[in-house]
């Protein structure tokens, strides 16, 4: 005799009413019975953050394209720069052990810090969505502690930061020696240890610059030392050496990254970051190609709530070996901030870049300037 489906679906209702009656019965005597449940789920924290902006280029590009922009390379648009979704569980005691990962949503940051063989596919297409980090850690119980994180983690070079929920810049767009002078992220291993509270270092041996899976088959390795030798002031000096081309173990790309920060007072703090950068055989021409550059910052907080940020840099890429045009290219920008809650901030960039050349489109052609404004909203939890 045939069963109508609705007596199966009464059937199964019932079935599961009463195997979930049992578990809310059954699950204190269990509970009781195998003991204190585990610790870890309370020690992974959830962390967030949105950015949104709206970008116009006074020049009015033709392809509606910032020019040499890293992250507000749209013009005259609204966008979702990024959705981070950050879940760890911190260490920072000899023997502990954790974990953390970013997740990226959005039209601007994920599709720029997306590394080759993850999320980005053989022609260089990057997606709407990044595993921007995911490394694992573990503190050795070796004098302060030794820290070792296996992974995919964000550069330490460079002043600025790709921005998210533990911190941000002082400026909405990002400064050309951070889009064109460093990398974004490595995949690899590093090591790090607080020699004095004053003192400490990183190492770092990686598959190379914005790549998760290798391109060659040498490694790169990188350094970092940093230094607070009085409170207000804060040295930091790092470097990578190795091949970065494809399938080309030979030519090596060198960098040399230079950070000073200095807390001028309760509301003024001042910044400078310089890179010198060299790889061989770089060029049309087969020649070692050379990349370098210099950024001053500041900023003022006026009041608790409304901040002044400036900063201006030159970029020397006369060999066209990052930005593909032999050039200089010079940049000023004015940041007004307002933090609208303690987790909502407001901010406006007015921003000029200019190059030697007739290399930044407008709408009929190209000219040497490229004034824009941007307007950025962020919320972080």
């Amino acid at each position: 005799m045939s069963r109508s489906p609705e007596r199966g679906l009464r059937h199964v209702s019932r079935l599961m009413i009463a195997m979930l009656t049992g578990a809310c019965f059954c699950a204190p005597r269990l509970a009781a019975a195998a003991g204190p449940a585990p610790t870890w789920p309370s020690e992974v924290t959830l962390n967030g953050f949105l950015s949104t902006s709206y970008s116009y280029n006074f020049n009015r590009p033709a392809s509606a394209t910032n020019q040499f922009r890293v992250f507000d390379f749209d013009d005259n648009t609204f966008k979702i720069d990024v959705l981070e979704l950050v879940v760890q569980k911190p260490v920072s005691r000899p023997r502990e052990s954790g974990f953390r990962a970013d997740v990226d949503f959005g039209s601007s940051i994920p599709r720029v810090t997306a590394s080759a063989g993850l999320f980005r596919d053989a022609g260089g297409n990057a997606e709407d969505v990044d595993l921007q980090q995911a490394f694992a850690s573990y503190v050795a119980p070796l004098g302060s502690g030794l820290r070792f994180d296996m992974g995919k983690f964000i550069t330490g070079h460079g002043y600025e930061v790709i921005e998210g929920h533990d911190g941000w810049n002082d400026n909405v767009t990002r400064s050309i020696l951070f889009g064109y002078a460093i990398p974004f992220t490595h995949v690899g291993v590093r090591a790090s240890y607080a020699f004095t509270p004053r003192l400490s270092g990183l190492m770092m041996v990686v598959n190379g610059w914005d790549v998760a899976r290798d391109n060659n088959r040498s490694k790169s390795v990188g350094s970092q030392l940093t230094w607070t030798p009085t409170s207000p002031l804060t040295l930091i000096v790092s470097g990578m050496f190795g091949p970065e081309r494809n399938a080309n173990d030979a030519d090596s790309r060198e960098l040399l990254d230079v950070v000073a920060i200095f807390k001028a007072t309760s509301r003024l703090t001042l910044g400078a970051n310089a890179d010198i950068c060299a790889e061989e055989s770089a060029t049309a021409a087969q020649q070692d190609g050379h990349w370098s550059g210099i950024a001053g910052y500041a900023r003022l907080a006026v009041t608790e709530p409304f901040a002044v940020c400036v900063r201006a840099e030159y970029f020397d890429d006369s060999d066209g070996v990052r930005t593909g045009v032999g050039q200089f290219l010079r940049e000023a920008t004015a940041t007004a901030e307002l933090r609208v809650t303690p987790h909502f901030l407001v901010r406006g960039d007015l921003r000029v870049d200019r190059s030697n050349l007739a290399v930044l489109q407008t709408r009929t052609g190209t000219r040497n300037t490229q004034p824009t404004l941007l307007l950025n909203a962020i919320y972080s939890f």
